[in-house]
């Protein structure tokens, strides 16, 4: 559990709300078709929907910034680089806005392109 603490009080973040942040701000990017995780039974990637978006995130914190890799899908006949670009953009931009936690480094990994 991630948080803030000032003279007022304190607030407290879990992965799982941290990682909806993340998934449901890169689904709003251009040239994202979908957010990816590994099926544990054949060991392919899958297509996560809508509300299994936090499974396609991983979040690790070290003196209060937080490090973010995820997985995604994107569409064919789009620029990987710009997209990526504006995911790694949006989602440092939101999670700081929305929670006042600092980001210290974004990954993202194209695990497919689909038409």
């Amino acid at each position: 559990m991630l948080g803030l603490t000032n003279e007022m009080g304190s607030v407290n973040y879990t992965h799982e709300v941290l990682a909806n942040i993340v998934g449901l701000s890169t689904m709003e990017c251009y040239g994202v078709v979908g957010m990816a995780s590994k099926n544990a039974k054949d060991g392919l990637w899958e297509i996560l929907k809508k509300e299994s978006l936090s499974k396609g995130v991983k979040i690790n914190s070290r003196d209060d910034k937080l490090s973010i890799e995820l997985y995604i899908i994107v569409e064919y006949g789009t620029k990987i680089s710009v997209i990526a670009n504006n995911i790694i953009q949006k989602i440092k931009y939101n999670v700081e806005k929305y929670t006042g936690l600092k980001v210290s480094s974004i990954t993202v990994n194209v695990q497919g392109v689909r038409v």
